[in-house]
């Protein structure tokens, strides 16, 4: 996993100490001695989080804190508070300014480890939701991009295996939420499914039952991959916190709790479950409508055009490489010729079929226009983009494509340019024209064939 993230410390010490752990784990580190050096940092440059010290001259981590999660460029950043202060009245407060954890000194190994990736993640998920909600601005859907909505209360499901704490629990998000309290956590597990919750609440309170196996299986179930998890845990818990963030649970509180701290803590997950409902709803349903190739099901020409550059731009920033690959079906016009525009419908669809079983959930794949298509695929070097390229040419080639017409099965070859972002300058128009180069030459030199454009 790689990530940049802003240490910002008065102490020297404690910024080469923090440093050194997280170049070590080979994250990019950007440091800060203040809280109006930090602002300005995570205002001008990619921060993937921010690993924020309490006691600072001038302005103090509460108030950066505040800074951050009041300015819409920032407020996406995720902000963990290193400090000595301990007492719950502290935690209220950073939570409440906007805090998504705190650490306290000195920092534990794995808690830093664990706590920084976990967080990374859930970040990576939020920005490409936020990124297809800019695309969607762009080409016009404005009023599907806006994912702020009041505050409304949660509903959220509280497994716990003893009445007296469930008793405790409940009474104290009555006023943030609809609390839903099972004790079985099979059940629990099949009652998160079936209804719609925004946090579910695991007490590891069980005397017979590993409360992480149910952390696991929420999130290996696609109905409940996205709820937020919020671990109870007891003081010394390490192993455990650890191997939870490690599975995906989202946040954890130690007993004993204190009920502010909860209800803070909920609130956050809440509000964020809200948010990426409403980003993820708007792109699966209405802006696919504009966005997507009625024939194929991939991506239209339109929004790869509005967002190619976002990802360029975002690949640039982070120093990350980013390649295409442009494919052009072999010969296609014979088939419309010999067969019908019907039957080059049903090849187009099945060829649509075989570039989305190829590429990885985080490439994007297009009509291009025709018989073209075009895949993305950020985070990719021209060697693994080669890889890519030629598992789908195999894949065209090794079976035939079927067509209604007397049950004919049709022979259908495919060639393949690939080029690769080149750091610096490097435009959509450039990256594409250089693609479509490399597909020249593959056609040239005897079609059914990757070619891969000059670095």
């Amino acid at each position: 996993m790689t990530a940049r993230i802003l240490v910002v410390d008065d102490v020297p010490a404690n910024v080469k100490l923090l440093e050194a752990r997280l170049v070590a784990e080979y994250f990019d580190v950007l440091t800060a001695g203040d809280g109006r050096a930090a602002l300005a940092i995570c205002e001008n440059r990619p921060v993937d989080l921010v690993l924020l010290d309490i006691m600072m001259p001038d302005m103090d981590g509460f108030e950066v804190c505040e800074r951050l999660k009041a300015n819409s460029r920032t407020a996406h950043i995720p902000v963990v508070m290193v400090t000595a202060l301990d007492q719950p009245s502290d935690r209220v407060r950073g939570l409440k300014a906007g805090a998504d954890d705190f650490l306290t000194k000195p920092v534990n190994d794995l808690q830093l480890m664990s706590r920084v990736k976990s967080l990374v993640r859930l970040k990576n998920v939020s920005d490409e939701l936020r990124l297809r909600a800019q695309t969607a601005h762009t080409i016009g859907l404005r009023e599907l991009a806006q994912a702020d909505r009041p505050d409304e209360p949660g509903n959220v499901l509280l497994v716990d295996g003893r009445a007296s704490s469930q008793e405790r629990l409940q009474r104290a998000l009555k006023p943030i939420a609809e609390v839903a309290v099972i004790s079985d956590p099979q059940a629990a597990l099949f009652e998160a499914a079936e209804n719609s919750f925004d946090l579910v609440i695991v007490n590891a309170n069980f005397d017979d039952y590993d409360p992480l196996r149910l952390c696991s299986q929420l999130r290996s179930l696609e109905r409940t991959r996205f709820i937020p998890i919020l671990l109870v845990t007891e003081q010394g818990s390490e192993e455990m916190i650890v191997r939870a963030l490690e599975l995906g649970v989202t946040d954890y509180i130690m007993r004993p709790i204190d009920p502010n701290e909860l209800v803070a803590r909920s609130l956050t997950q809440i509000r964020r479950k809200h948010c990426n409902d409403q980003l993820r709803a708007s792109v699966q349903h209405t802006i696919e409508l504009a966005i997507t190739d009625d024939l194929t099901g991939l991506h239209n020409r339109r929004y790869l055009d509005s967002h190619l550059k976002l990802l360029i731009d975002r690949a640039s920033a982070r120093g990350r490489p980013l390649s295409i690959c442009i494919t052009d079906i072999d010969r296609f016009k014979l088939v419309n010729d010999t067969y019908g525009h019907d039957a080059g419908d049903e090849v187009l669809r099945e060829f649509a079929k075989r570039v989305r079983a190829t590429v990885r959930g985080a490439d994007l794949a297009c009509r291009f226009g025709g018989e073209e298509f075009v895949i993305v695929m950020p985070d990719t070097t021209p060697e693994m983009a080669t890889i890519v390229a030629e598992r789908l040419r195999l894949m065209v080639e090794g079976r035939g494509f079927g067509i209604s017409q007397g049950d004919t099965v049709l022979s259908v070859t495919a060639s393949l340019g690939i080029a690769t972002l080149r750091p610096g300058d490097d435009t959509p128009e450039a990256l594409l024209k250089r693609a479509d180069l490399a597909l020249y030459q593959a056609k040239s030199n005897g079609r059914n064939r990757v070619v891969a454009a000059a670095a």
